[in-house]
């Protein structure tokens, strides 16, 4: 984080030692070491340093904070209620402890100019960002979700269907593609959120039973370690 400093006609031109990768410090910057305390601060420093440029606009779990900050997920709500509180920043909790929250940094403390163009509302963002995060951390898939995965995510928000019913249809997936692997089936990884598809309508035509989402994880969990042990 650097102060945009302009360098006066007696001094030689400053030149940032990194081009990428930094953040404008400016007097909202400095507003904000005054009014919060120093784990609220060093929380907002590090979603400056995060958001997006055009939107300050930053999505992240509490647990993906509290490994950033060092600090608990107690203690990383308590400093979020606090951004909160001194308008310091807008937060759009998830429906749900497994979908991520937008913080949107407050225009006092953002030094860039918004985008005036059509944004994606927040709830549409959220949801298809705890898509992402799902997909990406099964473990069975190809990596990194593509274009037309976002869409489909867009597609299941637009169609009313809660994330839960897609989160549990992609720990049902997964959890199917292990075993099947595991068997000796094809060594192949879902390559996309296609092969979720028919299992978000069979959980929407069938939920599954209360507590069954925790048992899902845990079998997940399971099984990805014994593939590991035999891969």
């Amino acid at each position: 984080m650097k102060d945009n400093l302009l360098p006066s006609n007696n001094e030689a031109k400053l030149r940032i030692k990194e081009p990428v990768g930094w953040f404008v410090a400016g007097e909202g910057f400095r507003c904000a070491l005054g009014l919060l305390s120093d784990g609220a601060f060093k929380l907002f420093a590090h979603l400056s340093l995060q958001a997006d440029r055009r939107s300050g606009r930053v999505t992240a779990t509490h647990k993906e904070l509290a490994a950033a900050l060092g600090k608990s997920k107690r203690a990383v709500g308590t400093y979020v209620a606090e951004l909160e509180a001194k308008e310091v920043c807008k937060v759009l909790s998830g429906k749900n402890q497994f979908m991520a929250t937008i913080y949107e940094i407050a225009d006092r403390y953002w030094p860039y100019h918004r985008e005036s163009s059509s944004q994606e509302l927040p709830e549409i963002q959220a949801y298809v960002e705890s898509v992402r995060k799902c997909y990406e951390e099964l473990g069975c898939t190809t990596g990194k979700l593509n274009a037309a995965g976002n869409e489909t995510a867009r597609q299941f928000h637009i169609s009313s269907i809660p994330f839960s019913v897609v989160y549990d249809a992609m720990l049902l997936g997964a959890s199917r593609k292990y075993e099947s692997w595991l068997n000796g089936g094809p060594n192949e990884p879902i390559r996309s959120m296609s092969y979720f598809q028919p299992l978000v309508a069979e959980v929407q035509a069938n939920p599954l039973p209360e507590g069954y989402s925790d048992y899902l994880r845990g079998k997940l969990r399971r099984l990805a370690e014994s593939w590991e042990k035999q891969s």
